[in-house]
């Protein structure tokens, strides 16, 4: 290929401080222990993070039953765990190492203490996602727990007018579209309680702010990332919603349609945020390797310098 390509590079891409912490939680364990450790669920979304680590001697399960050898360490995920699971493993004496990330063990509080104040529970995410799995854990009982994806969803609440009501997010959501869903909610419930700041992380907001941008310059926007990851998932929405003509979700350069590619002179590259750098780096090499006039501008919209302690 020669011809002229203009890619934009959004910034902040990639990791976040959470999932940074939750991988390095997981090789001090290697350290620490020695292989294998066991971890629940997948560490972060994405599978060559998942492969990388196999390979140094993690095993990932999604039931207690799958852990062969209850003698060694037991790490939760970024996403979380609920209560039960943390029950189960006291019970069985197992040895655990929580790398839930700081962000979401803040909305277990918020669900936690809205629980203790008697309140009608509304949760915002996808009922089948693990950390909204893990958020709802935390409560014993689920009778005055609703959860909703949409604007559409709050018609259907069945909740008494003078009830206390509060509510929780996930964190990995598309920010306009929960933006609308707790306007509606507020307007049925005034008096509804939330956390201080936005449930939303940091990251997931800086990372959609930048694509919303880039969509505005950009025809074309990849997104690197592993299908199972929300908010992968969600920055190749919100492009597509802001005016990308087109956008697509890959999990390395090697499922890059290069026809499509050639269809496009403005193209914009982000990365979700369980997708390592070097991925991104790669999908950079192979593009120049196959252009001869390219320009690239950065999309820069926010400097991100939080670490969560280990």
């Amino acid at each position: 290929m020669s011809e002229n390509l203009t890619l934009y590079i959004a910034e902040p891409r990639g990791f976040c401080a959470g999932v940074r912490r939750a991988i390095e939680i997981v090789k001090q364990a290697l350290i620490d222990h020695g292989a294998p450790v066991y971890v629940r669920h997948e560490i972060v979304h994405n599978k060559h993070v998942i492969e990388d680590l196999k390979k140094q001697g993690v095993i990932f399960i999604d039931d207690l039953a799958q852990m062969e050898d209850k003698s060694r360490p037991l790490i939760f995920s970024a996403h979380g765990v609920p209560q039960s699971v943390v029950d189960e493993t006291a019970m069985l004496g197992i040895k655990t190492i929580d790398a839930t990330c700081p962000l979401v063990a803040k909305v277990h509080k918020q669900i936690q203490k809205l629980y203790d104040e008697n309140m009608e529970i509304i949760v915002i995410g996808k009922k089948n996602h693990v950390e909204i799995i893990g958020t709802v854990g935390q409560i014993p009982d689920n009778a005055k727990l609703h959860i909703i994806n949409s604007k559409e969803d709050i018609a259907a609440l069945e909740i008494a007018p003078a009830s206390k009501v509060g509510f929780v997010t996930q964190t990995t959501l598309s920010v306009d579209d929960t933006k609308e869903i707790v306007t509606a909610l507020k307007q049925k419930f005034p008096t509804i309680a939330a956390m201080r700041k936005d449930d939303i992380c940091f990251a997931t907001t800086n990372r959609q702010k930048a694509v919303k941008e880039m969509a505005e310059v950009a025809n074309l926007i990849i997104v690197i990332g592993s299908k199972n990851s929300s908010n992968s998932k969600q920055l190749r929405e919100v492009a597509i919603k802001n005016g990308a003509k087109e956008a697509v979700l890959i999990d390395d350069a090697g499922e890059l349609d290069w026809l499509l590619l050639k269809q496009y002179q403005t193209v914009g590259i982000t990365a979700g945020a369980s997708a390592p750098e070097y991925l991104v780096q790669d999908l950079l090499a192979q593009i120049k390797s196959r252009y001869e006039n390219i320009k690239i501008m950065d999309i820069k919209v926010e400097y991100e310098n939080v670490n969560f302690k280990l």
